[in-house]
């Protein structure tokens, strides 16, 4: 365990935790609504620290970053829990299907150690991804402060859902950021992942104006977030922000509460991509597909190919020194 960060004292023994926008009112001995952070004698601990539950390699492609460095191996770490309540969760075992003796359990792997690994099978980027890595937040700064001293990058894969405060504490340390919006609709989020969406449209717009790289994902759920009108708006809200901004839709398939629910028809993504670069976006992808085209990356002045993708594998790169190798324009991303 260690002590975290980001909490208030209410009165004897009871505090706040000012981690995320849930603000988690905590008695003692009791946790939060992530499930490792509790409150010990009126003093907030993780108890996930230095305790992952995965730590492994994975393609840079499958975050989804398809602008920072493609082609790239990860050493992608995670630790029990979460933050948010999605119905649809993927990772659920992990995320909230878990006991605090799970936790106990696991092998003690220091974030040294983290960043040997990562060294030992010659990889250069860590990955904080699968769970929430906010709610690990300790454990991540300390590994990326580590990894940032050797030259490595450091990138997260989140849910947005985090206080700005922390955030701002984090960015300096944050070479790229995957945010998973997973929808425009403040009532898919209340109903569907038990949350607010105010706060993860001010953490876009945070990193957006930061020096760390970002994309966004939106998984597109039959019934729940297809809508031809929720797409637009959702398109709306990146092209505000910044058109250079590559966006992922991704296909659904039943998952943890939602077994019930239809997987994305093709059809629907394909509508979404093409929405989406008819109102400007400059790099739009459909993924969870066995799509080529929907995967690469494509020059939106002159639509050369530049980037081909077969699953997670980068085919083809003809990038040069960043720009269109056709027209030579300059394409948004982090290359070298």
């Amino acid at each position: 365990m260690k002590k975290a960060l980001f909490f208030s004292h209410l009165r004897e023994r009871v505090i706040k935790c000012e981690l995320c926008p849930n603000y988690c009112v905590i008695a003692d001995g009791k946790l939060g609504k992530c499930k490792v952070r509790k409150n010990i004698n009126g003093k907030l601990f993780s108890l996930v620290y230095a305790r992952p539950c995965s730590i492994a390699v994975d393609p840079i492609e499958k975050k989804p970053l398809y602008h920072f460095l493609p082609g790239s191996k990860t050493l992608s770490i995670a630790t029990f829990g979460c933050n948010l309540a999605c119905l649809h969760c993927q990772n659920y075992e992990i995320s909230q299907e878990f006991m605090e003796r799970e936790i106990e359990a696991l092998p003690l792997v220091e974030p040294e150690k983290v960043v040997e690994k990562a060294r030992e099978v010659g990889i250069n980027i860590m990955c904080y991804t699968y769970t929430e890595p906010t709610i690990f937040y300790e454990y991540m700064v300390d590994i990326a402060k580590i990894a940032r001293k050797q030259g490595m990058k450091n990138v997260i894969v989140s849910n947005g859902y985090i206080n700005e405060k922390p955030l701002r504490k984090l960015l300096p340390y944050l070479d790229a950021a995957n945010i998973d919006l997973k929808s425009i609709s403040s009532k898919f989020y209340l109903k569907i992942c038990k949350a607010k969406i105010e706060p993860i449209l001010n953490t876009i717009k945070i990193i957006a104006k930061s020096k760390a790289w970002l994309e966004i994902t939106n998984l597109i759920i039959p019934g729940l977030n297809d809508s031809k009108a929720e797409i637009t708006k959702l398109i709306h809200f990146v092209y505000s922000i910044d058109k250079d901004i590559p966006l992922h839709f991704t296909a659904f398939f039943p998952s943890y509460k939602l077994i019930d629910v239809m997987p994305t028809p093709q059809e629907i993504l394909l509508y979404a991509r093409k929405k989406a670069i008819e109102e400007g976006l400059h790099y739009v992808y459909a993924g969870n597909i066995s799509n080529v085209e929907t995967n690469s990356t494509y020059c939106w002045k002159c639509n050369a190919l530049l980037i081909k993708r077969i699953g997670f594998n980068v085919a083809e790169n003809n990038l040069k020194n960043g720009k269109c190798h056709q027209c030579n324009t300059k394409i948004a991303g982090v290359w070298r």
